[in-house]
């Protein structure tokens, strides 16, 4: 299949890009700056462009058959609206161009998931450090849910860079109310490319963790 990673050149969307040439798919990797994209393959191609410019996104979106967004930045102590203003600019280019699945990464925690991250985070890390940050994924989650596309948001626990293990709990009902539960990254690359065509969680968001 032809996928386009937004958010390539963070944490998840380097997992993305290289779990999904490992599978076989033609990757195009978004960068607002293309040489972050150390990886070369004959079947990935790098497209420079900001999530925030409608222009270059509608020429990333352009003749993909699903879009992988692990989009995130680290203005986590003031307001923004980066997650949720990029996300719309996405959405919309993917309907003008009839592309219809989209995988959307964005955290326990967000949403109906509020407090499966634990005390710490329920307590502390989220309402005093990255509160903005979560206010903006919660938005980001709502333009997904209407934006009548074929959508599965994926909601990992604390992120780790540990080694791919292949075996995790997905589901709506992952977390836990008391203690930090965590993925690594690889893991979730792998969840998010295991839903681009499975329909066990369309129109839903699944937690990911260990």
């Amino acid at each position: 299949m032809r996928i386009l990673v937004i958010g390539a050149t963070g944490g998840t969307g380097k997992e993305l890009v290289k779990h999904a040439l490992d599978l076989g798919h033609m990757v195009t990797a978004l960068a607002r700056n293309p040489v972050e994209v150390t990886l070369k393959h004959e079947r990935l191609s790098v497209v420079q462009g900001n999530v925030l410019d409608p222009v270059s996104i509608e020429v990333a979106v352009k003749g993909q058959d699903a879009v992988l967004s692990a989009l995130g930045h680290k203005r986590w102590i003031i307001p923004s609206s980066i997650l949720s203003q990029g996300t719309r600019i996405v959405v919309d280019a993917m309907k003008r161009l009839g592309v219809k699945r989209l995988i959307c990464e964005t955290s326990l925690g967000v949403g109906n998931s509020r407090g499966r991250l634990g005390l710490y985070y329920t307590l502390f890390v989220i309402p005093v450090i990255v509160f903005f940050y979560f206010r903006d994924k919660k938005k980001q989650e709502e333009i997904v849910r209407q934006s009548g596309l074929d959508w599965v948001i994926v909601r990992p626990g604390r992120l780790t860079n540990g080694r791919k293990r292949g075996t995790y709990r997905h589901g709506p009902d992952v977390g836990n109310y008391l203690w930090t539960v965590s993925i690594s990254r690889a893991d979730v690359a792998e969840f998010m490319l295991h839903q681009i065509e499975n329909d066990e969680y369309l129109h839903q968001a699944a937690g990911v963790a260990y």
